[in-house]
Order: C-alpha cells, then structure tokens, then sequence
C-alpha cells in the first residue's frame, strides 16, 4: 500500500509502516529525524502527483487548537493565521483518497467552522502503552476507529502530575513545538496494525 504521511518530521508514523511492508513516505518542511523515505518541502508538491492508497496528515495546531485560543485576541495577525491553518487543515478532508486522517490536538469552535466537522474520535496515549495524557483528535475518512492496543491509565494516575502530562509541562524552549508535535510510538504502532 502506497502510505503517505504528511507534515512528520520524525519518521515515526512513517516507519511503523515500512516496518510491516508498506512503501511510506513521511513528508515535512524539515528533514526527517528517523532515515527513511521523506519528501523535505511542501507537501503540495508531491500530493496531487501520486495515487495514495492512504494519507495521515498531521497539519500544524498553532492556532487551531483550544490552547491558542486566547492568543486570537492578543496578538495581531492570530485570525488571518488562524483560518489559512483550518484552511490547509480542511485541503486534507477534501481530498480524493479513500482512505484519510487526519490528527490533531482540540481544535477551537473557530476552526471548527471552517474545518467543517468535528473529529470521529478522541484518543490517549495511555491507550496505546504510554503513561501520559494528551487528548489527540482524528478525523476520518474510509478507516475504522482506532482500536487501544494496551490500557495503562491505572499505572499513570499513581505517577505525579507533571508525569501524566509531561508533554503539556515541558519547559518553553526552541524544540518545544517540535517535541510536542511527534507522535506516541504506542499509537503509530497502532495506526500501522489497524489500518495498514
């Protein structure tokens, strides 16, 4: 199956592919953290010009998600950057792939309606075999819900709470937006099982 996985960096949704036999393509703006087959520009450069059999998109959160929100109002240029992110966000819905999801943090009302729907479901690291909480939507199309593959919400509610959530704590710092932005092996693992 011809896979691409968009706007991924670290090459960890992208290997879990190859991994079981499926010819993956991560692509990004930066060049990839794991060695693999990635496109190193923009993705539009390469998403008309291919037959996918399946896209997983993972489009910046910046300004969609709850997070944010309160930026829109304080910080000038915030609404513009807003809708041309739930803009780029909605491209991925709309295209003519049969099999698509798209990821991503809580999105706010206001990209919301411009996304057009809300996400098909909700998903925890702790599902997937990672003690921490970090709500991560999906939205799909022509693909099953994720199913969790091992639950350990009881082990990461006995860890402190800057544990639980160790992503949300991390400290300001250039590779913070990075850091957040890849995705739990746990839950790559899974995509890869469930709908490769």
């Amino acid at each position: 199956m011809k896979v691409l996985v968009a706007c991924e960096f670290s090459g960890i949704v992208r290997t879990e592919f190859e991994k079981i036999g499926h010819d993956a393509l991560s692509c990004d703006l930066l060049p990839t953290e794991i060695p693999g087959s990635h496109y190193q520009g923009d993705v539009k450069d390469i998403l008309y010009f291919e037959k996918w059999d399946l896209i997983i998109a993972h489009p910046p959160c910046t300004y969609l998600c709850n997070s944010g929100v309160p930026h829109l109002y304080t910080q000038k240029g915030r609404w513009e950057l807003m809708r041309a992110g739930a803009e780029f966000f909605k491209r991925f819905l709309e295209l003519k792939c049969r099999k698509i999801a798209v990821e991503n943090p809580i999105p706010h009302k206001y990209a919301l309606e411009i996304i057009g729907r809300k996400y098909d479901q909700k998903i925890q690291p702790y599902q997937f075999g990672h003690p921490e909480s970090k709500a991560t939507c999906l939205w799909l199309k022509g693909l099953p819900k994720l199913e969790e593959t091992e639950n350990v919400k009881s082990e990461m509610q006995k860890l402190p709470k800057n544990q639980q959530q160790r992503i949300y704590h991390l400290p300001p710092g250039k590779d913070r937006a990075k850091l957040r932005s890849k995705t739990f092996t746990g839950i790559a693992k899974a995509m890869a099982e469930q709908w490769g």
